[in-house]
């Protein structure tokens, strides 16, 4: 017997000083039972990051040509491709020709080091792609804020995020790797 997904309900506050953003968005979270607290978190985390109306999250890892988020016009063009992790080369080269923005958001230290070693030079080609990296310390330090019904706030000022549950928060600043998207 297959394994269910577990739903995790979220309302996040966001303020993004940086594009001028400020709504509140009601979200469902599906993890699936591969996806570790920290990996969801970061799912939302680039959510927040990146939010709009259109944006939405995807099947995710059950899916094998979805991203994990995406943000599709109202004629069904995509408009935002959002890649957690250290997706392949190919993966990347293929939702560059798809979307026009694509986003990869590392999260795991030395690990997406050695994933840029080896792919970065041919990644460095793509003229939509950005990838960010988050510090995996800050990323552990989100999963204290998991519950199945979360009420955040995300404030957004100068590059740097934080994100909040009203007891703790938890500050993140994404470093650029690539930024390719003209944006």
């Amino acid at each position: 017997m297959a394994l269910k997904a577990t739903v995790f309900k979220a309302q996040v506050q966001i303020s993004d000083m940086d594009r001028h953003y400020y709504a509140s968005h009601a979200l469902t979270l599906a993890r699936h039972p591969s996806e570790t607290d920290t990996r969801m978190m970061v799912r939302l985390f680039a959510f927040c990051l990146f939010a709009d109306p259109l944006l939405s999250f995807t099947k995710g890892l059950s899916t094998d040509d979805e991203p994990d988020l995406w943000q599709r016009s109202l004629s069904g063009e995509i408009e935002r491709w959002i890649e957690l992790g250290q997706p392949d080369e190919r993966r990347l080269r293929q939702a560059s020709g798809r979307a026009q923005d694509v986003v990869t958001i590392n999260f795991a230290g030395r690990a997406g080091d050695l994933w840029w070693q080896q792919n970065g030079a041919s990644l460095q080609r793509l003229r939509n792609l950005r990838v960010l990296d988050l510090n995996s310390v800050e990323v552990q330090s989100l999963t204290g804020l998991v519950a199945r019904s979360m009420d955040l706030q995300c404030t957004i000022d100068g590059g740097q995020v934080w994100i909040g549950n009203g007891q703790t928060t938890v500050e993140l600043t994404p470093t650029v790797r690539q930024d390719r998207s003209g944006r």
